[in-house]
């Protein structure tokens, strides 16, 4: 055990701050922790030698830890009385299959590649919320039919390949559709959990057997840092639904915003660079 934590001591604690952060930010933004997840293990495992397969590790492992993460959170929220289960229930179908398809995409597309689209969806998502007058609407209420079906799977393609719960696209089509924030941001950390497990399980079937993955990875979802992330961020994601029903919607949505371009910016820098 001494030399364990003497050989990964650093990345074990790394990996603990990464879940009890996520996990709070899972909590107050709907968003399932993916956005801080990605990216820091992104750079834990360019670090230990694996940049070939880090993006996709990071993602899939992101997946996987928003199953229990977004389940926590919306449980929280729904001690509330904040989540809107009819959109869940409409809209789950739709998001699953996008998650599907956005994973199978994923494991076509280099490390480089998923980086920048990360920063660069991250970045117009940011943009939106933070400029975005409040009152700004593009209809009185979320569409159905078609209209959901086609939204309900990009929702759910475009998370899968960033690594993130629906609630980062979920909350920016809820509020422009007339949903107040507070409800917006609720609802959506149900999306996670129907994007969570089967992309998290695509990304086991289209990871199997690569080269060049991290030591205890399952297909392209990293079993150690899937288990010490969502230990600690299981922890911190109800305080993040009470700090969220605390605050003022404005400031939620302007600090969801610039948390959004950190992580943009430093993704878009490092796919550059690579």
């Amino acid at each position: 055990m001494t030399e364990l934590m003497g050989s990964y001591g650093g990345l074990i604690l790394a990996l603990a701050a990464c879940g009890l952060f996520s996990g709070l930010v899972a909590g107050m933004f709907g968003i399932g922790g993916g956005a801080v997840i990605v990216p820091v293990l992104i750079l834990l495992f360019d670090a230990l030698g694996y940049a070939d397969t880090a993006s996709h590790v990071a993602i899939a492992t992101s997946l996987a830890t928003i199953i229990l993460t977004s389940s926590r959170s919306v449980w929280a929220h729904h001690q509330r009385v904040a989540v809107d289960w009819a959109i869940v229930r409409s809209w789950a179908p739709w998001i699953m299959l996008g998650a599907i398809l956005g994973q199978l995409v994923t494991g076509l597309l280099s490390s480089t590649a998923l980086k920048g689209i990360f920063g660069s969806l991250a970045f117009v998502l940011s943009a939106q919320l933070f400029f975005g007058r409040p009152g700004w609407r593009l209809a009185d209420d979320l569409p159905g039919g078609a209209g959901r079906a086609g939204l309900g799977g990009l929702i759910g393609g475009l998370s899968a390949i960033m690594g993130i719960g629906g609630g980062t696209f979920g909350v920016s089509l809820m509020t422009i559709c007339g949903r107040a924030m507070h409800q917006a941001v609720a609802t959506a950390a149900g999306f996670g959990v129907v994007i969570g497990l089967p992309s998290a399980l695509t990304a086991i079937f289209v990871g199997w057997g690569r080269d060049g993955l991290p030591p205890f990875s399952l297909g392209h979802v990293n079993l150690a840092a899937f288990i010490l992330i969502s230990t600690f961020t299981v922890m911190t994601a109800p305080l993040g639904a009470r700090l969220a029903h605390s605050l003022d919607a404005v400031l939620l949505k302007k600090l969801f915003a610039i948390l959004l371009a950190i992580v943009a910016v430093r993704l878009l820098m490092s796919a550059i660079a690579g």
